[in-house]
């Protein structure tokens, strides 16, 4: 019961904080421009037409009222219309979702592998410190730090291009992509197209799950291996080898929970960071997800695309702060859930 009074009560305290935050980025979007100015601009628009849209937007009414209606809409499932394609308007619920979970997909595939591999090469390197594998690996996390994510994207891509050349060329075809390849789908799926599928839908995946990783992938290393450092000279663990504990024990048992902490806390930060960071990504590869949504809908001055888009990122910083906490009674039994 404390565990589910504490998950209430953090959950009560982001919710004043995500009403105060979206209504400073509604402020932000309202002065950016008139949202109606390319359908202003069109030939055979006339303003009976813009004022029957602004008026559908909300756009004719002062900003508090503008404001209250938008929020009332989010809680209970209206998010309002997009302008994104102009006149002919669109839903911004499912346009969000539909993207957001192509982005979910991407990231969490990618945050996952890296923090399974950050944290044992991290711990490793740690274990074995001054080796020439610790060497290896801080070489490699540096350099996939200082790298900028499209430049890990642009160059996978390119050797992505020559390496389908090469297999293609074996009778194999081209087996890497960038947007999905539809040839088929789940549910239609017959034994002779299940091959086809799996290898179009890992090909479709791998590229950009690959550019994630290795960003991720160097912070986790780095983060996990001054951790355990760190945790290895602590007095407990010392203590531990005094008594004659085996050396995994007392790495696995007693050191490596608690150097958990601090990279639980980089990955909660992280996956935020990385689902908006991953719309370079997602342009270097093609993929709609929530940069493509992000990109369209300030160049076109979309204000609830924008405004749904903003607060399902803060909602999802808000869960992953949540879901760290929570580990880190499960890593540590000295933290207590009061």
């Amino acid at each position: 019961m404390n565990l589910v009074f504490y998950i209430l009560r953090r959950l009560a305290i982001s919710v004043p904080i995500l009403i105060i935050g979206s209504f400073l980025v509604f402020l932000m979007v309202a002065g950016a421009g008139d949202p109606l100015a390319e359908i202003r601009n069109q030939p055979n628009i006339n303003p009976e037409s813009v004022a029957a849209i602004a008026h559908q937007l909300g756009l004719d009414k002062p900003l508090i009222p503008r404001y209250w209606d938008w929020l009332r809409g989010f809680v209970t499932g209206d998010w309002g219309i997009s302008i994104a394609q102009g006149s002919a308007m669109e839903p911004v619920y499912p346009k969000i979702m539909s993207a957001f979970w192509v982005t979910i997909r991407l990231v969490l595939g990618a945050e996952l592998i890296a923090l399974v591999l950050g944290v044992a090469v991290g711990v490793l390197a740690a274990v074995k410190q001054y080796s020439a594998w610790d060497y290896i690996a801080t070489t490699l996390a540096f350099l996939f730090f200082s790298m900028p994510i499209f430049c890990v994207a642009i160059v996978l891509k390119q050797y992505a291009i020559d390496l389908n050349v090469v297999v293609d060329d074996l009778g194999l075809g081209k087996w890497l992509g960038t947007p999905f390849l539809k040839t088929t789908s789940p549910e239609t799926l017959s034994a002779d197209s299940a091959g086809e599928f799996v290898a179009n839908y890992v090909g479709a995946f791998l590229l950009p799950t690959l550019s994630i990783m290795f960003i991720s992938f160097a912070a986790y290393s780095r983060f996990q291996r001054a951790s355990m450092l760190e945790t290895l000279n602590m007095d407990y663990v010392r203590t531990a080898r005094a008594k004659g504990l085996s050396s995994g024990r007392v790495i696995f048992r007693h050191a490596f929970r608690n150097a958990l902490i601090p990279v639980t806390t980089l990955f909660s930060v992280n996956f935020a960071t990385v689902v908006t960071g991953a719309i370079i990504t997602e342009r270097v590869f093609n993929w709609n997800g929530m940069g493509s949504v992000l990109v369209e809908a300030v160049n076109k001055n979309d204000p609830n695309v924008m405004m749904g888009w903003v607060v399902v990122i803060a909602i999802s910083v808000v869960l992953a702060n949540l879901l760290a906490d929570l580990v880190y009674g499960v890593l540590d039994p000295r933290i207590r859930v009061g």
